[in-house]
């Protein structure tokens, strides 16, 4: 089996874990038709070969705190440094480098009430060869919520609805994370499909302790579960930032329409000149112009559009800043 190529097994996997990243391999192998040895085979393979892993984050509303979509223009010496000096941050997820090497992007999180002295850009890498750098605030994520298509199209309706978690009553009041939490969450955002021991491990806690305080964290949404994988590995080697001006009357059709497109990764409205941002993911690049001109071209309201091709992927979904 090519190593960059997932199967159909490999397929229905992914999109099993992107409806519970957590279910047991028992339950997933019971759905797909496979023995559990082999569905948990299959995963560790595809996770150490890094193109495939479960995380656990915290949702940034939840906690009260603010994503930002940050933007930065280098030289294309600089690009690899200071792209590596933003993805050993645990406060930066999704660190791209962009367009021929000089431009760089990543989300970075603050709390909503910054300290002084702690402000966004003065987080942020200094070197004379970083020629601009602009951050704009993510308003809302508006499309990709609940996967990129091009994973989650792998199951039936019937196997969906055997994975998906049994509901469950929403928590009694605001769960509040804690500086003891940190650990917890970090450690769920190297691996979330970390077992009880190892996290009672990582925070010192017992294993019922651990159990109830995920069970919690979960329920109130400050804690969600995600899939990190390579698109290339499910034959889609072309990929970009999106970034639209929209008039504002039009952001609701817009956003609307974007979610609907399976080309679209995630979305999100943000501030600044362009209002949408967009990771946009296709099989070639013959198929991203059939995209931008057809689909996004399209679009009512939309009023400026510009592409900016992902040249290497430092960092994906990653550890994010708690209390």
């Amino acid at each position: 089996m090519d190593p960059l190529t997932f199967d159909e097994l490999d397929r229905r996997i992914a999109h099993a874990l992107q409806i519970d990243g957590r279910a047991p391999f028992s339950r997933i192998g019971e759905v797909l038709g496979a023995s559990d040895r082999t569905v948990a085979r299959r995963y560790r393979r595809l996770r150490s070969e890094g193109l495939l892993r479960v995380v656990g984050l915290p949702d940034a509303a939840a906690l009260g705190h603010v994503d930002w979509l940050v933007r930065m223009r280098c030289t294309p010496d600089a690009a690899m440094p200071v792209a590596t000096a933003l993805a050993r941050r645990a406060d930066t997820s999704w660190v791209l480098i962009l367009s021929g090497g000089t431009e760089i992007s990543c989300i970075t999180r603050t709390r909503r009430q910054a300290e002084e002295g702690d402000l966004l850009l003065q987080k942020l890498p200094r070197s004379p060869k970083v020629t601009a750098v602009t951050a704009h605030c993510v308003l809302r994520g508006v499309a990709g919520l609940e996967g990129w298509p091009g994973r989650t199209s792998a199951l039936t309706p019937g196997e969906i609805a055997a994975l998906r978690p049994e509901p469950t009553a929403p928590a009694p009041g605001p769960v509040t994370a804690t500086p003891a939490d940190n650990a917890l969450l970090t450690e769920l955002a190297r691996d979330g499909r970390a077992d009880f021991p190892a996290l009672a491990r990582a925070t010192g806690w017992s294993e019922t302790t651990v159990r109830r305080r995920l069970e919690e964290l979960h329920r109130s949404k400050v804690l969600y579960f995600d899939v990190d994988v390579e698109p290339a590995s499910f034959g889609y080697h072309a990929e970009a930032l999106l970034w639209l001006t929209v008039a504002p009357s039009a952001l609701t059709p817009v956003t609307r329409a974007l979610a609907a497109h399976e080309q679209i990764g995630y979305a999100a409205a943000i501030t600044g000149p362009a209002n949408i941002s967009a990771t946009v993911v296709c099989r070639d690049l013959d198929a991203l112009y059939d995209y931008l001109a057809e689909r996004v071209g399209a679009l009512e309201g939309v009023t400026g559009a510009e592409t900016s091709p992902v040249v290497r992927r430092l960092k994906g979904a990653g550890t994010l800043l708690v209390p």
